[in-house]
């Protein structure tokens, strides 16, 4: 059986001498994983990196693993291979895409989050708070809704992980007005208490369940964006 996919390359690994596991997260909302035979080759290398749009074709052959072939497909990342900020979100992006779907499982709209953001992030020169914006709208799709856009209140409790509507040792004040884009400024205080809060969410409730840590590009990404903050 022989099934076509567009997507996008979230996990490798070599297996054997020659050949790749992967990971793939297809449009149709799954994960997708086989073996690409011979994708140490130079040809194949270049296609298969992590980040790439693909176009896939996946060979089901009784019991074996699945074959997998491909080319790249747009959006192409070849115009941030060189920035280090947008290289490095790509891959935090893709790490965490990685443990937030597990095979078999179809998660509505994970395709369409992902792909609406990386394809503003590779044109645009301002896209940290549509990074944001995408951590909290994975949140959302996996099950673990911070619902901002419809509750007001001016604290988050790190604790119970709810609005309030009191300050207390455990709350800290939701930045409303980053995701309103109302400010023209990123605040490294705010991105500060946005990493917070969705560090808090994600982990308590979803990692926690699987026993998986954070991904190291996650916090390679967010040690670069506070960096830069701090610089400026």
């Amino acid at each position: 059986m022989l099934k076509k996919y567009k997507g996008i390359l979230l996990f490798k690994k070599i297996n054997k001498e020659n050949d790749l596991f992967i990971k793939f997260l297809s449009e149709t909302d799954e994960l997708i994983n086989g073996i690409v035979y011979g994708g140490l080759s130079n040809k194949k290398r270049n296609i298969f990196q992590i980040g790439f749009y693909l176009n896939i074709e996946v060979k089901y052959i009784n019991n074996k693993p699945a074959s997998i072939s491909g080319e790249l497909s747009e959006p192409f990342i070849s115009s941030i291979l060189n920035n280090k900020y947008k290289i490095n979100c790509l891959m935090s992006i893709t790490s965490l895409i990685n443990i937030s779907i597990i095979e078999g499982q179809k998660v509505k709209d994970i395709f369409k989050i992902s792909n609406d953001f990386l394809s503003k992030m590779i044109v645009k020169k301002k896209w940290l708070r549509e990074y944001f914006i995408f951590l909290f709208n994975l949140l959302k799709i996996i099950g673990y809704e911070i619902d901002y856009l419809n509750n007001k209140n001016k604290y988050f409790d790190l604790i119970d992980l709810q609005f309030v509507d009191y300050n207390s040792n455990n709350s800290i004040i939701f930045p409303h007005n980053f995701f309103a884009n109302n400010q023209t400024k990123i605040d490294i205080v705010i991105v500060y208490q946005l990493f917070e809060i969705f560090e808090k969410v994600y982990i308590q409730n979803h990692l926690s369940n699987f026993n998986l840590n954070l991904p190291n590009q996650y916090h390679l990404f967010k040690r670069l964006i506070i960096q830069k903050l701090k610089q400026q």
